[in-house]
Protein backbone atom coordinates (compact mmCIF):
# COMPACT_ATOMS: atom_id res chain seq x y z
CA UNK A 1 0.00 0.00 0.00
CA UNK A 2 1.69 3.65 -1.57
CA UNK A 3 0.50 6.29 1.72
CA UNK A 4 1.13 10.17 0.41
CA UNK A 5 2.50 12.18 3.65
CA UNK A 6 2.11 15.83 3.90
CA UNK A 7 3.98 17.04 6.46
CA UNK A 8 6.14 20.06 6.67
CA UNK A 9 7.95 18.99 10.54
CA UNK A 10 11.26 16.69 9.40
CA UNK A 11 11.11 14.81 12.90
CA UNK A 12 7.19 14.51 12.60
CA UNK A 13 7.59 12.97 8.94
CA UNK A 14 10.55 10.91 9.56
CA UNK A 15 8.70 9.49 12.42
CA UNK A 16 5.95 8.62 10.71
CA UNK A 17 7.59 7.38 7.68
CA UNK A 18 9.77 5.03 9.20
CA UNK A 19 6.77 3.41 11.61
CA UNK A 20 4.46 3.48 8.36
CA UNK A 21 7.08 1.42 6.55
CA UNK A 22 7.23 -1.26 9.58
CA UNK A 23 3.78 -1.93 8.58
CA UNK A 24 4.89 -3.20 5.14
CA UNK A 25 3.50 0.62 3.61
CA UNK A 26 5.35 2.38 0.97
CA UNK A 27 5.39 6.32 2.27
CA UNK A 28 5.87 9.35 -0.17
CA UNK A 29 6.44 12.29 1.96
CA UNK A 30 6.33 15.80 0.62
CA UNK A 31 6.70 19.43 2.89
CA UNK A 32 4.39 21.29 0.93
CA UNK A 33 0.71 21.96 -0.43
CA UNK A 34 2.12 22.78 -4.12
CA UNK A 35 4.56 19.12 -3.72
CA UNK A 36 1.28 17.54 -2.89
CA UNK A 37 -0.75 18.78 -6.09
CA UNK A 38 1.92 17.38 -7.78
CA UNK A 39 2.51 13.68 -6.23
CA UNK A 40 -1.59 13.26 -6.24
CA UNK A 41 -1.70 13.71 -9.90
CA UNK A 42 0.58 10.79 -9.99
CA UNK A 43 -2.54 8.75 -9.32
CA UNK A 44 -0.70 6.33 -7.06
CA UNK A 45 -1.69 6.53 -3.54
CA UNK A 46 -4.00 4.53 -1.77
CA UNK A 47 -4.28 7.19 1.16
CA UNK A 48 -3.47 10.99 1.96
CA UNK A 49 -1.81 11.74 5.50
CA UNK A 50 -2.61 15.55 5.55
CA UNK A 51 -1.12 18.23 7.94
CA UNK A 52 -2.81 21.16 8.23
CA UNK A 53 0.27 23.92 9.51
CA UNK A 54 2.17 23.68 6.13
CA UNK A 55 4.59 26.36 4.55
CA UNK A 56 2.09 27.72 2.10
CA UNK A 57 -0.91 27.16 3.30
CA UNK A 58 -3.55 25.15 5.78
CA UNK A 59 -3.93 21.59 4.24
CA UNK A 60 -7.66 21.98 4.36
CA UNK A 61 -7.06 23.73 1.11
CA UNK A 62 -5.65 20.60 -0.77
CA UNK A 63 -8.68 18.67 -0.32
CA UNK A 64 -10.95 19.94 -3.06
CA UNK A 65 -8.21 19.52 -5.49
CA UNK A 66 -7.69 15.61 -4.32
CA UNK A 67 -11.54 15.13 -5.04
CA UNK A 68 -11.22 16.71 -7.86
CA UNK A 69 -8.44 14.46 -9.43
CA UNK A 70 -9.17 11.21 -7.06
CA UNK A 71 -12.69 11.42 -5.51
CA UNK A 72 -12.11 7.99 -3.44
CA UNK A 73 -8.71 8.42 -1.89
CA UNK A 74 -9.23 8.46 1.45
CA UNK A 75 -7.86 11.40 3.43
CA UNK A 76 -6.84 11.61 7.31
CA UNK A 77 -6.50 15.01 8.59
CA UNK A 78 -3.33 14.97 10.77
CA UNK A 79 -3.20 18.27 13.13
CA UNK A 80 -1.92 20.11 16.71
CA UNK A 81 -5.66 22.03 15.74
CA UNK A 82 -7.80 19.93 17.89
CA UNK A 83 -10.51 22.02 18.66
CA UNK A 84 -14.04 21.24 18.02
CA UNK A 85 -14.57 23.78 15.30
CA UNK A 86 -11.42 22.85 14.03
CA UNK A 87 -12.68 19.12 14.02
CA UNK A 88 -15.54 19.86 12.32
CA UNK A 89 -13.77 22.18 9.57
CA UNK A 90 -11.79 19.00 8.87
CA UNK A 91 -14.78 16.79 8.53
CA UNK A 92 -17.02 18.89 6.45
CA UNK A 93 -14.04 20.00 3.99
CA UNK A 94 -14.01 16.64 2.67
CA UNK A 95 -11.85 15.18 4.92
CA UNK A 96 -12.75 10.99 6.12
CA UNK A 97 -11.00 11.58 9.57
CA UNK A 98 -9.35 13.91 11.64
CA UNK A 99 -6.46 12.90 14.45
CA UNK A 100 -5.08 15.07 17.02
CA UNK A 101 -1.52 15.38 17.52
CA UNK A 102 -0.07 13.40 19.67
CA UNK A 103 -1.41 10.35 18.39
CA UNK A 104 -0.07 7.17 18.40
CA UNK A 105 0.95 5.00 15.22
CA UNK A 106 -1.15 2.45 16.25
CA UNK A 107 -4.47 4.78 16.59
CA UNK A 108 -3.54 5.79 13.20
CA UNK A 109 -3.23 2.12 11.48
CA UNK A 110 -6.60 1.58 13.03
CA UNK A 111 -7.95 4.85 11.84
CA UNK A 112 -6.30 3.90 8.13
CA UNK A 113 -7.67 0.50 8.19
CA UNK A 114 -11.36 1.74 8.80
CA UNK A 115 -11.36 4.48 5.94
CA UNK A 116 -9.73 1.90 3.65
CA UNK A 117 -12.71 -0.73 4.38
CA UNK A 118 -14.92 1.68 3.39
CA UNK A 119 -17.06 1.46 -0.05
CA UNK A 120 -14.27 3.64 -1.81
CA UNK A 121 -11.53 2.21 0.06
CA UNK A 122 -11.16 -1.85 0.52
CA UNK A 123 -14.42 -3.70 -0.38
CA UNK A 124 -13.37 -6.40 1.86
CA UNK A 125 -10.42 -7.08 4.53
CA UNK A 126 -9.31 -10.46 3.20
CA UNK A 127 -9.12 -11.84 0.02
CA UNK A 128 -8.93 -15.26 -0.94
CA UNK A 129 -7.17 -17.16 -4.09
CA UNK A 130 -6.55 -20.85 -4.18
CA UNK A 131 -5.39 -21.80 -1.07
CA UNK A 132 -4.02 -18.35 -0.19
CA UNK A 133 -5.49 -15.34 2.00
CA UNK A 134 -4.53 -11.94 1.93
CA UNK A 135 -5.31 -9.67 4.93
CA UNK A 136 -5.46 -6.30 4.11
CA UNK A 137 -5.99 -4.53 7.40
CA UNK A 138 -2.74 -6.59 8.95
CA UNK A 139 -0.47 -7.27 6.27
CA UNK A 140 -0.38 -10.59 6.35
CA UNK A 141 -0.78 -13.53 3.58
CA UNK A 142 -1.71 -17.31 4.74
CA UNK A 143 -1.99 -20.48 3.12
CA UNK A 144 -4.50 -22.02 4.26
CA UNK A 145 -4.06 -21.23 7.96
CA UNK A 146 -0.36 -20.96 7.71
CA UNK A 147 1.74 -17.18 7.82
CA UNK A 148 3.72 -17.01 4.78
CA UNK A 149 6.89 -15.01 5.92
CA UNK A 150 7.29 -12.47 2.98
CA UNK A 151 9.98 -9.31 3.17
CA UNK A 152 8.11 -5.79 2.56
CA UNK A 153 8.87 -6.10 -1.09
CA UNK A 154 7.76 -9.11 -1.62
CA UNK A 155 4.20 -8.41 0.15
CA UNK A 156 3.96 -5.40 -1.61
CA UNK A 157 4.48 -7.36 -4.99
CA UNK A 158 1.78 -9.75 -3.81
CA UNK A 159 -1.00 -7.08 -2.74
CA UNK A 160 -0.42 -5.51 -6.20
CA UNK A 161 -1.09 -8.44 -7.85
CA UNK A 162 -3.87 -10.02 -5.46
CA UNK A 163 -5.79 -6.60 -6.37
CA UNK A 164 -5.90 -7.11 -9.95
CA UNK A 165 -6.16 -10.83 -9.83
CA UNK A 166 -6.31 -12.73 -13.28
CA UNK A 167 -5.49 -9.23 -15.24
CA UNK A 168 -1.71 -8.29 -16.52
CA UNK A 169 -0.56 -5.45 -14.37
CA UNK A 170 1.79 -3.66 -16.20
CA UNK A 171 5.85 -3.28 -14.79
CA UNK A 172 5.58 0.55 -14.06
CA UNK A 173 1.99 -0.01 -11.95
CA UNK A 174 3.84 -2.69 -9.77
CA UNK A 175 6.85 -0.22 -9.28
CA UNK A 176 4.67 2.30 -8.31
CA UNK A 177 3.17 -0.35 -5.44
CA UNK A 178 6.50 -1.52 -4.44
CA UNK A 179 8.66 1.84 -4.50
CA UNK A 180 8.26 5.59 -3.27
CA UNK A 181 9.61 8.58 -5.28
CA UNK A 182 12.81 8.56 -3.85
CA UNK A 183 13.58 5.05 -4.15
CA UNK A 184 16.49 4.03 -6.79
CA UNK A 185 15.35 1.25 -8.80
CA UNK A 186 17.80 -1.08 -10.36
CA UNK A 187 16.84 -2.52 -13.10
CA UNK A 188 16.27 -6.19 -12.46
CA UNK A 189 14.97 -5.55 -9.16
CA UNK A 190 11.49 -6.15 -9.84
CA UNK A 191 12.01 -9.35 -11.64
CA UNK A 192 14.31 -10.59 -8.51
CA UNK A 193 10.79 -9.84 -6.08
CA UNK A 194 8.98 -11.87 -8.54
CA UNK A 195 11.02 -14.33 -8.66
CA UNK A 196 11.37 -14.84 -4.77
CA UNK A 197 7.50 -14.72 -4.29
CA UNK A 198 7.28 -16.85 -6.93
CA UNK A 199 9.33 -19.63 -5.68
CA UNK A 200 7.72 -19.38 -2.20
CA UNK A 201 4.13 -19.39 -3.32
CA UNK A 202 5.45 -22.79 -4.86
CA UNK A 203 6.83 -24.03 -1.76
CA UNK A 204 3.84 -23.06 0.71
CA UNK A 205 1.18 -24.41 -2.08
CA UNK A 206 0.08 -21.67 -2.52
CA UNK A 207 -2.75 -22.77 -5.17
CA UNK A 208 -1.67 -20.01 -7.13
CA UNK A 209 1.11 -18.81 -9.79
CA UNK A 210 2.51 -15.83 -11.47
CA UNK A 211 2.78 -15.54 -14.78
CA UNK A 212 5.47 -13.28 -16.59
CA UNK A 213 4.24 -11.05 -19.89
CA UNK A 214 7.97 -10.64 -21.62
CA UNK A 215 8.37 -6.52 -21.70
CA UNK A 216 4.82 -6.06 -20.54
CA UNK A 217 4.31 -7.13 -16.65
CA UNK A 218 2.71 -9.53 -14.77
CA UNK A 219 -0.10 -11.75 -14.29
CA UNK A 220 -1.25 -13.81 -11.17
CA UNK A 221 -3.62 -16.72 -11.49
CA UNK A 222 -5.72 -19.64 -9.41
CA UNK A 223 -3.78 -22.77 -10.66
CA UNK A 224 -6.96 -25.01 -12.03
Amino acid sequence: MRILLVEDEPEMAAALSAALKGYDMVVDHVPTLADAEEAIAADVHAAVLLDRRLPDGDGLSLIPKVRARADGIPIIVLTARGDLADRIAGLDSGADDYLTKPFSVEELLARLRAVLRRPAGLQSSHMRAGRLTFDFSHREASVEGRLLELPRRELLVLEALLRRLGRTVLRPTLEEAVYNFDDEIQSNALDTHVSRLRRKLTDANAGVEIHGIRGVGYLLKQQT
